[in-house]
């Protein structure tokens, strides 16, 4: 069976074309007079107005709708540094998503540079073909650095969707988890497993959401981030914490919440167990989580789970925000996806779970019903309300914190 999908999956990127993605023609290119406006002459019209004028490019070019997708393929998926070349297929994929979902033009861009400056460098020099930047697949914490300066040198939107797209998706599942076990963020013990992008981005999150620093216990490959350790960076000593906990074990006694950005079957059964009542586990390593949906409901029957698969429940997919985010920023010419716009889709997110499921997410996941509840703390990818709800809510957010480029 995986010899036959890994052979299915590479003839589906090369046949009948191959790759992904292909870019078509907008206007009409029949006549001489359209071959004249397309290009010579009448294209140094719009040239000559956005010379004077460059936020006519919005009105005159592609830009407004164009994403760039770029990374440096230093840790691309589950397969680590492949290298900028051979992430090409996931930043193509990502590409797909973006016009699936948002209806948003992608070119995607590979760039050979290990080195943070000039990768930055490179970005910043072809930004101005762009409305908005979302970085993807880059290692940390070099990605914390890139993102940090391009946000400061750029004047549109840039988004690293391994760290806030995922930190949304976690953060939204996790309210509504909450909301079901009867806690408060604010008096939960969390345990997060992996302290790279994801896994920061997503305590810094929660933190600013309600979530107590002293209750956040981080770990990585060494073991619980406490003030003790040395060599860490910044990143990482952010999360120290004085307590004499060392290891998984130590940490998940009466932890409230695991989540898990790490590795496959880390977490054993004893760790199960030792939790508090009414414990939340997100399991989120791909393709094999932390701990199997099957073993901690078998350990912790009150358990709510959620994994980053779609073969199960509550899949955390960043498909959930990555498109309606922007395509909120870009409706408004937002000059970057500040914390209030990705609070505001937290919440659009969370509370969409709690409508009634339209009959075409049923049928397409072949359902005869679905109801917030502990299956169901996160909408479904195919559900076309994500559309209507996130994005005019960042949208709203960005003209609220004043970061919208839109003019009268």
């Amino acid at each position: 069976m995986i010899k036959n999908f890994k052979q299915q999956a590479l003839d589906y990127h090369a046949q009948p074309t191959p790759g992904k993605l292909s870019i078509h023609i907008t206007k009409p290119t029949e006549t001489q007079n359209d071959l004249a406006l397309a290009y010579s002459p009448g294209v140094a019209e719009p040239v000559r107005a956005i010379a004077e004028d460059p936020t006519l490019a919005y009105q005159y070019t592609a830009k407004g709708n164009l994403i760039g997708v770029i990374t440096n393929g230093s840790a691309v998926l589950g397969l680590g540094n492949v290298g900028a070349l051979a992430g090409k297929p996931v930043m193509e994929g990502k590409a797909v998503l973006f016009k699936r979902f948002a209806d948003i033009d992608v070119f995607d861009i590979e760039i050979d540079a290990a080195n943070p400056q000039e990768f930055i460098n490179t970005v910043v020099r072809i930004a101005p073909t762009f409305g908005g930047i979302n970085l993807e697949d880059i290692k940390a914490p070099e990605c914390f650095e890139i993102e940090q300066a391009l946000h400061e040198q750029l004047n549109i939107p840039v988004f690293h969707d391994d760290q806030h797209g995922t930190a949304i998706i976690v953060a939204a599942g996790l309210l509504n988890a909450l909301d079901l076990q009867k806690k408060s963020l604010e008096d939960c013990k969390i345990v997060c497993l992996g302290a790279g992008a994801a896994g920061i981005a997503s305590m810094r999150l929660l933190i600013t959401l309600g979530a107590k620093r002293d209750q956040v216990f981080m770990l990585d490959r060494k073991g619980v981030i406490h003030a003790g350790r040395t060599a860490l960076n910044p990143y990482k000593f952010a999360f120290a914490i004085d307590t004499d906990q060392r290891t998984l074990e130590d940490a998940m006694k009466d932890a409230d919440v695991f989540i898990g950005v790490s590795g496959a079957n880390l977490v054993s059964e004893a760790m199960l167990k030792s939790m508090a009542p009414n414990p939340i586990v997100f399991a989120l390593s791909n393709p094999d989580p932390e701990v199997s949906p099957e073993l901690a409901q078998q350990m912790r029957p009150d358990v709510i789970m959620a994994t980053g698969r779609s073969d199960y429940p509550n899949q955390v997919n960043n498909v959930l925000g990555f498109p309606y985010i922007f395509r909120g920023a870009l409706d408004v010419r937002a000059h970057c996806i500040n914390q209030e716009m990705q609070i505001a889709a937290v919440h659009a997110i969370k509370d969409l779970t709690h409508e009634p499921v339209p009959q075409e997410v049923l049928t397409a996941y072949k359902l005869d019903q679905l109801e917030f509840g502990k299956h169901y703390i996160l909408p479904k990818p195919t559900d076309a309300r994500l559309m209507t709800t996130v994005a005019p809510a960042v949208a709203k957010a960005a003209i609220d914190s004043g970061v919208q480029g839109l003019t009268d």
